[in-house]
């Protein structure tokens, strides 16, 4: 179900009250559309956290790079409130060319992460994560569960590899040193993330 507000004053209440109770916190504005994102579910949670703390060995802690579980993506460095997204987790390298802000990031990150919930617009987000340079993304699908590789080619995100529960392949980086694929677990699907010279993969 969707809701179009064409009251600006009934707008400015309901986005005011979010703020107020700090449900915002994955809102975006698209091109001057607000956007209110669904809250993320324990699930969505956890896989977030996860790959921030297998990010966060592998390149933050080693001086790669910078590992955000999710920033203010934008196109702009003034009025940036008017255009931004937020992928769930983000990696900017040393020498990448994005400019930290601090309020927001303007440019895109080498390697993203988005984990879809229900009733999101995760994959209408690819657009835009193409247009301010994003390498690679890796999309967590789970309606039903898949991970999805995309890469930056011809200035389009296209789709380089799908793992499924059905057909577990792996899905390489070329971005960051890791790959990636989806196996079956105890309470639900969980994501293998290997490293090159690692025995054991980490369990997201």
């Amino acid at each position: 179900m969707s809701l179009i507000v064409c009251d600006p004053r009934e707008a400015e209440q309901m986005i005011a009250r979010r703020q107020e109770l700090g449900l915002d916190g994955h809102d975006e504005v698209w091109e001057g559309v607000y956007m209110m994102s669904p809250l993320a579910d324990d699930t969505h949670q956890d896989i977030v956290g996860g790959f921030n703390s297998v990010l966060q060995i592998v390149i933050a802690w080693p001086g790669l790079g910078n590992v955000r579980p999710g920033v203010n993506l934008s196109d702009q460095v003034q009025d940036w409130t008017k255009n931004y997204r937020v992928p769930d987790v983000v990696v900017f390298l040393l020498d990448n060319p994005a400019r930290n802000c601090f309020t927001h990031w303007v440019g895109g990150p080498d390697f993203g992460i988005e984990v879809v919930s229900e009733g999101d617009r995760s994959r209408q987000k690819l657009v835009f994560y193409a247009k301010v340079g994003t390498r690679e993304l890796l999309l967590v699908d789970r309606y039903p569960w898949a991970l999805e590789l995309y890469a930056l080619k011809r200035k389009k995100l296209r789709l380089v590899g799908r793992s499924t529960l059905d057909d577990p392949v792996w899905l390489k980086s070329k971005v960051v040193p890791l790959a990636f694929r989806l196996v079956a677990g105890e309470a639900r699907p969980v994501i293998e993330v290997t490293q090159p010279g690692r025995d054991e993969p980490w369990l997201v």
